[in-house]
């Protein structure tokens, strides 16, 4: 199989765009013996005008939410959607296509649908990708014998899928996407529904994944602890246009994000009757804890005021989460104008 030169991309996106095309139909029995006749016709932009680098071995968080794009944008990259305008490439192939050459290079993984054979174990839908993919003896038992023990699925193996837990499924789904060792993956909301242990072990995982084989992994998730622990970049989507391309940090900063600041007291506190301008309370139903939240250029004044409430035992300052963040993005008047920080790469 040719490799791609390590010059190109791995994925690429020049102006890429699709338009899904649908019927409406007219209310009541009238109106549906009018449809018979003439049905009227209506268009919804999913992606628009997308331009997209993405080099081999990076992991990429694509986010956006609920309708933005993220999915259509998998789609289109895994070659289950021809795009109506632009050009795409992964790994030197038109996904649209659907060649053999391609399809043995890549993966798709969707939580909240599955690949495998309920009915039966998971070697037995392993054995059957394993003639799907052409893989010989030696090398479908290594590749099995290396998964099952970084997911920790040697047990599991000959069971029944119907018969395995929520998360022990979705090992098993990741199991059967990689045993061909794919050169790129798309992950759409992997961990959904998991369980905090299961979440930890399918993270660790994919880092490994992606670190050990250079694999190219693009993961969209709504979970943003899956993003700030797995991906240095993230690329946000909405109304199918590109709004951000850079780092977590990078998207942070973009939006001024204000500063989480929890006091700890040993006594009981007395808070001022009026905050200073520039800081909200969180919580202050604890007689004993405060949590404030401060813009950049309160902080300071802050900091020094937090001993005069009570006797000082402890104090955490620390950046907004990843989903606080988000939040302010998708609700800021200027998001949809695209966030300058981190636009142009």
């Amino acid at each position: 199989m040719p490799a791609v030169p390590s010059t190109l991309p791995a994925i690429e996106l020049s102006g890429v765009g699709k338009t899904y095309r649908f019927h409406r139909t007219r209310p009541g029995v009238r109106g549906s013996v009018r449809d018979l006749f003439g049905r009227e016709s209506g268009e919804r932009i999913a992606v628009a005008d997308l331009d997209l680098q993405i080099a081999a071995g990076e992991f990429i968080g694509l986010l956006g939410r609920n309708g933005a794009g993220k999915t259509t944008t998998l789609k289109m990259l895994s070659g289950l959607l021809r795009p109506s305008t632009g050009t795409v490439r992964v790994l030197g192939h038109e996904p649209y296509k659907r060649g053999f050459d391609f399809l043995r290079q890549i993966a798709i993984v969707l939580g909240n649908k599955t690949m495998l054979w309920w009915d039966v174990s998971t070697m037995a839908n392993l054995e059957l990708y394993q003639a799907l993919y052409d893989l010989s003896p030696d090398e479908f038992g290594r590749n099995v014998g290396e998964l099952a023990e970084l997911l920790g699925l040697g047990d599991h193996l000959d069971i029944p899928v119907r018969k395995l837990s929520l998360g022990e499924r979705m090992k098993c789904e990741l199991m059967l996407a990689l045993v061909h060792r794919p050169e790129v993956i798309f992950l759409d909301e992997p961990t959904i529904g998991l369980d905090v242990v299961s979440k930890a072990a399918i993270r660790q995982f994919l880092a490994e994944t992606c670190a050990q084989h250079g694999t190219t992994i693009i993961l969209t998730s709504h979970d943003m602890d899956d993003v700030e622990q797995l991906c240095p970049r993230v690329v946000l989507i909405d109304g199918g246009r590109l709004q951000f391309d850079g780092s977590p940090d990078q998207l942070v900063r973009s939006t001024r994000p204000r500063k989480r600041v929890t006091c700890s007291y040993s006594g009981p506190i007395q808070p001022p009757g009026t905050w200073p301008p520039g800081v909200r309370p969180i919580d202050d139903t604890d007689r004993q804890r405060l949590v404030l939240e401060a813009e950049r250029e309160a902080l300071a004044g802050l900091l020094a005021l937090a001993p005069s409430w009570g006797t000082l035992i402890d104090l955490e300052v620390r950046d907004a989460e990843l989903d606080e963040v988000m939040q302010a993005v998708l609700s800021s008047p200027q998001f949809g104008n695209g966030l300058a920080a981190g636009v142009a790469r």
